[in-house]
């Protein structure tokens, strides 16, 4: 008897000892599952990677002014501001602690909403050209910033995290839709056909398509698509229509070993933006009465930039809708701004800030703003010149090769004599003087957007 309650005791102990075990180990994937899971099983495979937020000495540090090792993540996170001014704007800041709608980061990781905000210019959902985050990942970060996004502890459930399933499917594959055109009716829908980008590759191409129009035609709608991976889709128009490239001609920025490619660099400095997006899915619409002319049999020319770090090859390929309105009902017709300063001599080795004041000479609204500049650039910024707003910055751009795109809902309004500033930083690195010019080793510094006079 005294054996039966020995054993029946010794049974009992050891499996307290195991039901304390599991309960201590579940505890400890609580209190790791917070912000440590975010870091270790997101962050590190996914974001502070090689050339994207793991230094300041990233490529793209500049554009985005974030570092996401596990040192100084949270306190880079928590409470601040993002640089893309439209979500500051918006009032969001990276991570608002109980608030997934303010936090820029969820934005950004959420491929199934990022680039999909209406009139937004969030930018492409992250990791950039590589497979989206998991259901299970993002729905983790999405509870942890709803439980406070605190730094340790926490109590959201690990074994969300393990749920590997893209959010997005592969990102690139088959399961991306062509946009739908336009009954003919209302418009016309361009086309630019797949390409390939080669793994661990940047490929950034030009390609010059007629639009297709036997007659001139009014444009107060542009709608794109794009596939995953796409850094910006850009419409060119040209300045001097009798210097054109070949139609049909596919143009590389960059050579197949990473070096640039002149003549399309050059043909780059006969641009004039036209219409454009950061965003994999875009839809502009003009206010009412207010459209874009375009001259019949008319071209553009198609500028698509694909990031690719995965191990395969994926494909790019872009659609754009141009919906039309009929001429009676075109009050007004925009323009396109080209706002140049070719005042530019840089020292060797020294900062350089430039300013120019554009005035305008009649009552003018603005409702599109973006920069051009060479790498030289470290910084443009764009302020309202005279009236109640003067001296108030209305565009800062950091990355010279993907200048933001900033529409605005209302447009910005000037009167006579008023106008916007341009205040570029220029680092000159090299050692010689770097003026004006059209080539990789010159610098400009110029104003596009789009404007109307009422």
């Amino acid at each position: 008897m005294k054996t039966r309650f020995l054993t029946l005791l010794l049974l009992f102990s050891a499996l307290f000892i195991v039901l304390i075990s599991c309960h201590t180990e579940s505890e400890t994937v609580l209190e790791e599952g917070s912000f440590k899971l975010v870091q270790t099983q997101i962050f590190d495979k996914s974001c502070a990677t090689s050339g994207c937020h793991s230094s300041e000495q990233d490529a793209s540090y500049k554009q985005h002014g974030l570092v996401l090792t596990s040192k100084v993540s949270y306190d880079n996170l928590l409470n601040k501001f993002p640089k893309n001014t439209v979500a500051k704007d918006d009032g969001m800041r990276l991570i608002t602690p109980g608030d997934v709608a303010k936090s820029f980061l969820f934005t950004k990781i959420n491929c199934s909403g990022a680039s999909l905000l209406a009139g937004r210019q969030y930018g492409n959902p992250m990791p950039l050209g590589a497979n989206s985050l998991s259901v299970g990942e993002i729905e983790f970060v999405r509870k942890w910033i709803e439980a406070g996004a605190p730094r340790s502890g926490g109590s959201v459930d690990a074994s969300l995290i393990s749920n590997s399933v893209p959010l997005c499917g592969s990102g690139f594959g088959s399961n991306f839709t062509a946009l739908e055109a336009p009954n003919p009716n209302d418009g016309f829908q361009l086309h630019l056909e797949p390409f390939e980008v080669s793994n661990t590759f940047e490929r950034e191409i030009f390609v010059r398509k007629p639009v297709g129009n036997t007659t001139e035609l009014y444009i107060n709608r542009v709608q794109s698509r794009m596939r995953p991976g796409s850094h910006h889709f850009i419409l060119y128009d040209f300045k001097n229509q009798a210097n054109l490239p070949s139609l049909g001609q596919v143009r590389d920025l960059r050579n197949a070993d990473g070096s640039s490619n002149l003549l399309t660099f050059l043909s780059m400095q006969n641009h004039v933006f036209w219409a454009g997006t950061q965003t994999q899915e875009h839809d502009y619409s003009f206010p009412d009465g207010i459209a874009l002319r375009v001259p019949a049999n008319y071209s553009f020319d198609f500028n698509s930039h694909y990031v690719n770090k995965t191990s395969g090859k994926i494909p790019g390929e872009v659609y754009v809708n141009l919906y039309k309105i009929d001429k009676s009902k075109v009050k007004i017709v925009a323009n396109s701004l080209d706002l140049s300063n070719q005042d530019l001599t840089l020292l060797a080795g020294k900062k350089t800030v430039v300013t120019k004041k554009f005035l305008f000479s009649k009552p003018t609204r603005v409702l599109m703003l973006t920069s051009h500049n060479h790498k030289l650039g470290e910084k443009f910024v764009i302020k309202i010149v005279g009236g109640a707003r003067d001296g108030e910055v209305v565009y800062e751009s950091t990355d010279w090769e993907h200048p933001l795109i900033k529409n605005f809902p209302v447009a910005l309004e000037f009167q006579k004599n008023e106008g916007l500033m341009s205040e570029i930083t220029y680092n000159n690195t090299t050692t010689k003087t770097v003026r004006f010019g059209l080539t990789s080793e010159d610098e400009m510094g110029i104003i596009f957007g789009y404007y109307y006079e009422p």
